[in-house]
């Protein structure tokens, strides 16, 4: 059975802005089919935001090894869900992060619950990849960073532009990956599937 999260202050006071939404969309907030509906979309959206109230660098930290292995550590095609901070309609896709290590290393999942904190935020993609590439960094301190995301906006899609199989891919790095050779491993290694 899946336990219900925890919701945060505001959940009422949210879902009554959602219910006048509704009225000035020209619907009628006592229809049988939309009467849960205000509280079903602030629930969601603290859901779709829980990412506030996280730490990602305490994630990352709590489980730190002292390890001598200083080659490149991947984690690639970690999905992830993210609200544009411009329409707030989804964006979504997959990160690939790759660190190398420098006397420490961390937990595999933590990369990936790093990812998630930042796309449980209102965001726009070129800030959340260097989100994440700026917190492994300063708080493994490793030898270099290098962070990819690939995604597909839903206001690209149903709004505006309407072009339905556009993918926007992002990067950033530090320290080793500087090097043009560190970097094209690295984009050799996600673009190979096993």
């Amino acid at each position: 059975m899946i336990q219900e999260p925890e919701y945060r202050e505001g959940l009422a006071d949210l879902a009554l802005h959602y219910r006048k939404i509704l009225e000035l969309l020209g619907e009628d907030p006592e229809r049988d089919g939309l009467l849960k509906t205000p509280m079903r979309v602030a629930k969601a959206m603290q859901v779709l935001t829980r990412g506030y109230e996280q730490d990602p660098h305490k994630v990352l930290t709590d489980a730190l090894f002292e390890e001598k292995y200083n080659q490149m550590v991947i984690v690639k095609d970690i999905d992830f869900f993210s609200m544009c901070e411009h329409h707030m309609l989804p964006f979504y896709g997959k990160a690939h992060v790759a660190y190398i290590p420098n006397g420490y290393i961390t937990g595999l999942s933590k990369i990936a619950r790093v990812v998630d904190i930042y796309s449980h935020r209102l965001q726009v993609q070129e800030r959340m990849t260097q989100q994440i590439k700026d917190c492994i960094q300063e708080t493994l301190h490793p030898l270099g960073v290098m962070v990819v995301v690939e995604a597909r906006h839903m206001c690209m899609q149903m709004r505006g532009v309407e072009k339905q199989n556009s993918i926007t891919t992002t990067s950033d790095f530090s320290g080793a990956f500087n090097q043009a050779k560190t970097r094209e491993e690295f984009m050799n290694l996600i673009k190979n599937r096993y």
